[in-house]
């Protein structure tokens, strides 16, 4: 029987970096606040989930300005939306194997 963790990504054994990534495939950007929002999580906490997600490469960060306030916009490279499809198949591999 195959390894059923090897395509498991560490990246996304985090909850908040998993969501982080669930809201970024789905949505063409997402910006800092409406994430922090959206996962009911501190300034803190986000960033340091957002820094290890860029880290990978797995998004991209877009700084803008909206009037004089700072503008941050995320959103998910190609390599992290792989990354990401690979990890969502191994789950649904390791789940399948369970029901056999």
């Amino acid at each position: 029987m195959k390894n059923p963790l090897l395509h498991f990504d560490k990246a996304f054994e985090n909850r908040v970096r998993l969501q982080v990534m669930s809201v970024l495939v789905a949505n063409e950007h997402y910006d800092f606040n409406s994430l922090k929002d959206l996962l009911q999580v501190t300034d803190g906490n986000l960033a340091s989930h957002l820094k290890a997600l860029e880290k990978e490469a797995y998004i991209q960060v877009h700084k803008t300005f909206v009037g004089r306030k700072p503008n941050t916009q995320y959103t998910a490279s190609e390599l992290g939306r792989n990354a990401f499809k690979r990890h969502l198949s191994a789950l649904e591999n390791l789940i399948k194997q369970q029901k056999q």
